[in-house]
């Protein structure tokens, strides 16, 4: 996964250039030659976030951990494809939300934890909920939770500055040449919501590079992607207000559960028998389809976690064998 990576510390290098950037302007606003203070604000903000996330993560999806007497199956596949992964077993979790998906989460690898919500056990077979399994190992062997931790702090740090400025950069003070506070404030603003793009952008391409290591760890592409077409199904019967819910959290998802309903419609062409899964020979009869995404759908994907779904199933279908990635 050398691609994915490159493609994660460029768009770190990014975001922390205009950290960089934002800083040293509103340190020769200042008049303010150094401005390692900030510097170490920005990186004290990261390391709460990182340290402490994990523990947001649990009370909000209300996780259970649970012992290999509990649930001796998902154990079992949790470790089989640990051990495939080479990286240490992560913890074992349910989440009691109604939402039907999966997740992976931690600090570190050996800090890992992948957790099924208590909708996806009722909706998937043990083969599918294998191949979720895959994708949530992937995501802990690729490092991309601490790129995605590390990344999603720096929008939240430019909203602060620019917030801070706007409101109080009225009064202060400029350095003779330099940029008014307002100013700067405004430009943190809109840089704040080109990071968000540039985040949105490394959490889709996340998701990709899952699926194919779902694929090299032994699932067959077109179980994940019956699994994947279950999932937007059984999110789009969900509870809108359950789903609002966790909207914040829904990065960690295997799927975008709020744009269930338009997926809906996008899917229902590849399930030919109207089975409510997708075969081998579905799957194959779309690697030989062109897929047209309609220009809204192409603007939503922009600004979601997610690819669109019809685009990644299409890309599963290129995955013949473990061979082709």
């Amino acid at each position: 996964m050398i691609g994915l990576r490159l493609k994660m510390f460029l768009l770190v290098a990014i975001l922390f250039g205009i950290i960089y950037a934002i800083v040293s302007m509103i340190a020769y606003s200042l008049g303010v030659e150094s401005f390692y203070f900030y510097l170490l604000f920005s990186v004290f903000l990261i390391f709460i976030q990182y340290m402490i996330g994990p523990k947001i993560v649990e009370m909000v999806m209300r996780v259970k951990y649970v012992d290999k007497n509990e649930m001796p199956e998902l154990h079992s596949m949790v470790e089989e494809l640990a051990s495939k992964a080479h990286i240490p077993t992560p913890k074992v979790g349910v989440a009691e939300i109604p939402i039907p998906n999966a997740f992976a989460f931690g600090r570190w690898r050996k800090d890992g934890r992948v957790c099924v919500t208590r909708g996806i056990l009722r909706l998937l077979d043990k083969d599918e909920l294998r191949a979720v399994l895959a994708h949530e190992i992937t995501h802990l062997k690729n490092y991309d939770v601490l790129f995605i931790t590390l990344l999603s702090v720096i929008p939240i740090v430019l909203y602060r500055i620019g917030w801070h400025l706007l409101v109080f950069g009225g009064r202060g003070n400029r350095r003779e040449g330099g940029a008014p506070l307002a100013l700067v404030g405004l430009a943190a603003f809109i840089f704040y919501f080109i990071t968000n793009l540039l985040i949105l952008y490394a959490s889709r391409i996340r998701e990709f590079f899952a699926d194919a290591g779902a694929v090299k760890l032994g699932s067959r592409p077109h179980i994940l992607a019956s699994a994947l077409y279950k999932l937007v199904y059984g999110s789009a019967r969900t509870d809108k207000e359950a789903m609002r819910e966790y909207e914040g959290l829904k990065a960690f998802f295997l799927n975008d559960p709020s744009r269930a309903l338009n997926e809906i419609y996008e899917l229902k062409e590849l399930d030919l028998d109207r089975s409510g899964t997708i075969d081998e020979a579905e799957l194959s009869t779309l690697s030989r389809k062109g897929v047209k995404v309609s220009f809204a759908d192409k603007l939503m994907e922009i600004l979601s976690t997610h690819p669109n779904m019809l685009k990644r199933i299409k890309q599963l279908s290129k995955y013949e064998n473990a061979s082709l990635l």
